[in-house]
């Protein structure tokens, strides 16, 4: 029953939600094909002005040319998706070829300024208004304490205890530029924007849409959590659709 109720989430129209939002934030785990098809799927339908991807950094999604879009190799080798990190572009392509026309925005942290953020905050590092966008405040010792319990179980149990507010304090800066490029993509297009992302930044009740409405409150936004298989994705999405896990080596096998 439940393998059925998830192949019926899937297939759910989308149109009817396209035109009441301004922001469509659709989470991922990033590696199931599955939540990339919906994403695709999810992106034709809702025909967004503008595409924003936490996978992409922002100049390499300015330089992207029309004739990229059209060619996944180059698109591919344009983006330098092979020395990313990420998985296979195979995955994420149907997701530009469904908005061909849409603009492209990229919210990617690279490796270099993650690391400044470690050492003097995010804050220090932010490419926008660091308190406007709740940066220079500290969370509740409730959230804290959630979101280093997070981040030691993504890391396997393998970071020192000191390596934890770190590692949050990066995940901060991810989520706020997310937002931040959001709202430039609204304001550059009019909108719909369509936005891509790991369920993680996705999670309404500390991720993207929970910086966004602090700082544009009267932005419209609609948020998919994608789950797996007996495993859901907490946060407090607005739809949550769930798909069968990938077979998937143990990510953890490496520490042991």
């Amino acid at each position: 029953m439940r393998f059925v109720l998830a192949l019926m989430l899937f297939t759910a129209p989308v149109a009817a939600l396209a035109g009441a939002f301004d922001v469509h934030v659709l989470g991922e785990v990033h590696d199931n094909p599955a939540h990339h098809r919906e994403q695709a799927r999810r992106v034709a339908e809702i025909r967004p002005r503008a595409l924003v991807f936490e996978m992409i950094p922002a100049d390499a999604a300015a330089e992207v040319s029309a004739e990229e879009r059209g060619d996944a190799d180059r698109l591919r080798k344009g983006l330098g998706w092979d020395e990313s990190g990420w998985p296979d572009f195979s995955l994420y392509y149907p997701i530009f070829a469904a908005a061909p026309e849409a603009a492209l925005f990229g919210a990617e942290i690279r490796r270099d300024v993650a690391r400044k953020a470690m050492e003097a905050g995010a804050a220090a590092v932010f490419a926008g208004d660091a308190a406007v966008y709740g940066l220079t405040e500290g969370l509740s010792d409730a959230e804290q304490v959630a979101r280093e319990a997070l981040q030691r179980t993504a890391h396997c149990d393998a970071l020192p205890a000191e390596m934890l507010p770190l590692m949050v304090e990066v995940q901060r800066l991810r989520d706020a530029t997310l937002a931040l490029m959001t709202l430039r993509a609204l304001e550059a297009t009019g909108g719909p924007v369509a936005v891509i992302t790991g369920n993680g930044h996705a999670r309404r009740d500390w991720g993207m849409p929970a910086v966004l409405a602090r700082v544009a409150p009267e932005v419209r936004v609609h948020v998919l959590g994608q789950g797996e298989t007996g495993s859901d994705p907490g946060g407090g999405f607005d739809e949550v659709v769930t798909a069968p896990p990938p077979e998937r080596s143990d990510p953890c096998a490496a520490f042991r």
